[in-house]
């Protein structure tokens, strides 16, 4: 005999309708059901006389870490309270407002309805729910600490997001200046500096070196200027390709990026924070610290220190205490390797790995500020220099002919 097929979840769409009430008074709302038919019955049932019904077409908006992360903590809030899970999706999902989203949490509803684990149902949005999500929600259901495991890995992301997007927001103020810097350039080489050009022509006199280099510059802007934008427009697109796809180039620009002279301690303490964290989250769930290391690699966010995460784990695998296979790995300060010694020795290894997340978080805190401090004078000076120096090689002439006179 034949198995029988396994029942397709019903697609729902989000509804916009128009009626009136028992009252006679008008309302109007959104709904999500399976169609429009679906609609006009709920609405009936509440003694709603339905007028008009209308599907609402959603943008298609990506799922960003943010949802993920508001959704972890309101799933973990409706828990903590008493709803039971599968109402606690039905309510996030009707009420969020990336339609997205809304579509994916009702699957993963129907997957779970349909016997499978809330973990098995994660790991069907690999996209969306790494490993250590999915390792995290597989230790609360076995542990039936669910609620808990939620607002742990709910508190992890809100602190994970806060700290790429201060990282995000150091590096970008810089490479915004650049980028107005030379556009600006490229105006005045491509549209003021002929106009000099033609207004020289006419004296007759022998000028500055300085003012025959920037319109020789000039001159190459104005008759190369579509290959010199086609070329460091396609140049910028190919590396973030290849640092996107090639593990050589990632490897070396996180290598570089460490090294670097501003940006490379804020990186480092940023990613140590990550590291920090995301390992105190797993241990405080209560799954093993050999098994951690595997989630924890693959969250480190740099080549450097994965490849230190799986040393580590080779050497505890091996009976290295956490401290020392660390030490070894030759990655962290004295100061975390301390905090970990002190954890180890007080069997409260998950709350200092956590007080060295914090430690760290506010140093980039701290890092951010002081090198946006830093990099605004910098840039006025940087960009003083520049427009400055085309300003002045453009006006020689003039003063040299002023003083002639």
């Amino acid at each position: 005999m034949a198995a029988p097929k396994k029942a397709e979840p019903t697609k729902e769409s989000q509804y916009r309708w128009e009626g009136k009430d028992k009252t006679g008074k008008a309302v109007k709302g959104e709904m999500r059901a399976a169609g429009e038919a679906l609609v006009a019955v709920q609405l009936r049932r509440q003694g709603i006389k339905v007028s008009r019904v209308t599907k609402v077409r959603s943008r298609a908006k990506a799922i960003t870490e943010k949802d993920v992360a508001l959704f972890t903590r309101q799933l973990a809030t409706m828990l903590r309270s008493g709803v039971p899970l599968l109402q606690a999706f039905d309510i996030v999902a009707k009420g969020h407002g990336n339609p997205q989203v809304a579509r994916m949490l009702l699957d993963i509803k129907n997957e779970v309805e349909t016997g499978s684990s809330l973990q098995q149902a994660f790991r069907k949005f690999p996209l969306y729910f790494d490993d250590l999500y999915c390792n995290l929600i597989g230790a609360g259901e076995s542990a039936g600490i669910l609620d808990t495991v939620l607002e742990r890995l709910a508190t992890h992301k809100e602190k994970i997001l806060a700290l790429k997007g201060k990282i995000k927001s150091a590096l970008f103020y810089p490479t915004a200046i650049i980028a107005v810097a030379f556009i600006i350039t490229a105006i005045i080489m491509i549209f003021v500096i002929p106009a000099f050009k033609e207004l020289f022509s006419s004296f007759g006199a022998d000028l500055p070196t300085p003012t025959l280099i920037v319109m020789a510059i000039s001159d190459v802007f104005v008759a190369y200027w579509w290959l010199i934008f086609g070329v460091l427009g396609g140049s910028i697109y190919a590396f973030m390709r290849a640092w996107k796809r090639d593990i050589r180039v990632q490897h070396f620009m996180d290598r570089l990026m460490l090294r670097a002279p501003v940006f490379g301690p804020l990186i480092r303490k940023a990613t140590i924070a990550r590291w920090t964290r995301t390992l105190s989250t797993i241990f405080a769930a209560g799954v093993p610290l050999v098994e951690a290391f595997s989630s924890v690699a693959g969250a480190a966010g740099n080549v450097v220190y994965l490849e230190a995460t799986k040393k580590i784990q080779r050497e505890v695998m091996s009976g290295t205490s956490l401290t020392v296979a660390m030490q070894n790995a030759e990655v962290f300060p004295s100061m975390v390797l301390q905090m970990v010694a002190i954890g180890e020795e007080a069997g409260s290894l998950d709350a200092m790995l956590s007080k060295v997340a914090d430690f760290y978080e506010q140093e980039v805190d701290d890092a951010v500020a002081g090198l946006s401090s830093l990099m605004e004078p910098l840039i006025m000076v940087v960009l003083g220099t520049l427009i400055g120096g085309l300003v002045v090689a453009m006006y020689m002439p003039i003063f040299k002919m002023g003083q002639v006179v």
